[in-house]
């Protein structure tokens, strides 16, 4: 059994680091230290088609194991709970588009955080996108200084297309340092064309 201890580690670390160790290991144990990474935990197994169990062992402190097989899982961890899980759904192409230099609304801290997680998030799905698109305050994230970019230029190698706005990098006086830059017209052609578009 591969284990990873991810106490204190920030979403969607855990979710990463365990989809990343699966590609390698037959059964992985995650320690996490709240409930909410549980349960993302339990979202990946149920999408991957895995076993999925879970032992709470303090106030902050929790077990996961996560099996490609049952038989293995069993044996290894007779002790704890085994969850029932989902079929893997069917995945198509998608492009995303990013409008803003925070995710969500509330406070602007966290949205760029999580604007961040997102954005690196992407870098770890099986299925990239297409394309991404950025227009208005999203064009932050593909300018110099981004903390995101690092994350962009790995998806534009992979060969994911990156789009930003050339009006509103001007707007906000940017220059983009990865993918093209582009107009609303072919912003809205791209959209129009796509069978699925993801927006944080």
């Amino acid at each position: 059994m591969f284990k990873i201890d991810a106490l204190g580690k920030a979403c969607p670390l855990p979710v990463i680091e365990t989809k990343k160790a699966l590609r390698e290991h037959a059964v992985v144990e995650t320690l996490v230290d709240n409930e909410i990474a549980t349960q993302n935990l339990k979202k990946m197994a149920e999408q991957l088609g895995y076993i999925y169990q879970m032992e709470q062992q303090a106030e902050n402190k929790y077990v996961v194991v996560i099996s490609k097989a049952n038989t293995e899982l069993i044996n290894e961890t007779p002790e704890l709970s085994t969850a029932p899980v989902k079929n893997v759904a069917d995945v198509d192409s998608y492009i995303v588009v990013i409008d803003t230099n925070v995710m969500g609304r509330g406070s602007d801290e966290l949205g760029k955080n999580l604007l961040k997680g997102f954005i690196y998030s992407l870098t770890e799905q099986d299925i990239l996108p297409n394309k991404i698109i950025f227009y208005n305050g999203g064009v932050h994230s593909v300018a110099k200084g981004s903390d995101s970019l690092e994350d962009l230029v790995g998806l534009a190698e992979q060969g994911v297309e990156i789009y930003a706005c050339g009006a509103c990098l001007n707007f906000y006086d940017l220059t983009s340092a990865v993918g093209e830059v582009t107009n609303m017209y072919r912003i809205v052609e791209m959209m129009r064309q796509a069978s699925k578009i993801v927006k944080p």
